[in-house]
């Protein structure tokens, strides 16, 4: 499949429900990702309004709190998810029995623990889901690597990587929450990042 990434970011690149029907019109297998952090709910709306049993990929690294795993819950309920999770291959127990707690950012341990329970989820999750379209919640302003990517990419194994809300603000995100009557969830951390602006690795190996 060729596709003009040009063409398709400068014209779609800043409409997301544009850009979300334009791939969904692909016609190819697709996976939306959500770690069910603040204001997932508009990625997870917005693709599964223009197709409704889109699989959900949910990498839960066993860390997240109380109130994301209720999150979790309400939006799977309320938006009919077709939510597959992956779990690391050890529990969480299990790797701080043997390894203690989680490795500080300047542990050389850290890349691995990430790769435990962030990279290997996911590379299984692509081998099981097989998808062609990989939609994601990815903004600009997350991170400095982040702020360099485009709408719409093609990674090296062919998949096309779409994030409709790259250049969307904080309050675009919550306008479309109100506006669509959508849960949020602001008691969200993710082990493998420690900083908010620190890129968690996902994005740089895919």
């Amino acid at each position: 499949m060729r596709i003009d990434l040009a063409h398709v970011n400068t014209e779609l690149g800043r409409n997301a429900s544009g850009l979300v029907d334009w791939a969904i019109g692909l016609g190819q297998p697709a996976i939306i990702t959500t770690n069910f952090r603040p204001f997932e709910a508009v990625i997870l709306h917005m693709v599964t309004r223009a197709k409704r049993d889109v699989p959900v990929v949910w990498m839960d690294n066993g860390y997240n709190t109380e109130a994301t795993y209720r999150f979790a819950d309400e939006v799977t309920k309320q938006l009919g998810l077709d939510l597959h999770i992956y779990l690391p291959r050890r529990s969480r127990a299990h790797r701080e029995a043997v390894d203690g707690p989680t490795p500080a950012l300047d542990d050389p341990r850290h890349a691995a623990f990430t790769e435990e329970v962030k990279l290997e989820p996911f590379a299984r999750a692509l081998r099981e889901t097989a998808p062609k379209v990989w939609f994601t919640a990815l903004r600009a302003t997350d991170t400095a690597v982040r702020a360099q990517m485009d709408p719409v990419s093609i990674n090296p194994d062919g998949l096309i990587k779409v994030a409709p809300l790259l250049h969307w603000s904080s309050k675009d995100l919550y306008e479309y929450c109100e506006k669509h009557g959508l849960p949020n969830n602001f008691d969200y951390v993710d082990p493998t990042k420690g900083e908010d602006n620190r890129e968690c690795g996902l994005h740089l190996s895919h």
